[in-house]
């Protein structure tokens, strides 16, 4: 079982390192840039807050 979740959480690392590195390639997820992820989050919390369900 031990080696199960270890295989599972390597495997889990790697994915999230792939999708950090498409995301940030394509300038989705610019994580140095502090002022463009503060916007980001602005845009994307003020379009959550439009959305009606």
């Amino acid at each position: 079982m031990r080696h199960l979740l270890h295989l599972h959480l390597n495997r889990t690392i790697e994915m999230h390192a792939k999708v950090y590195s498409f995301m940030h390639e394509r300038g989705y997820y610019p994580s140095y840039d502090l002022n463009e992820l503060l916007k980001n989050e602005q845009s994307f919390a003020k379009k959550a807050l439009s959305t009606s369900f």
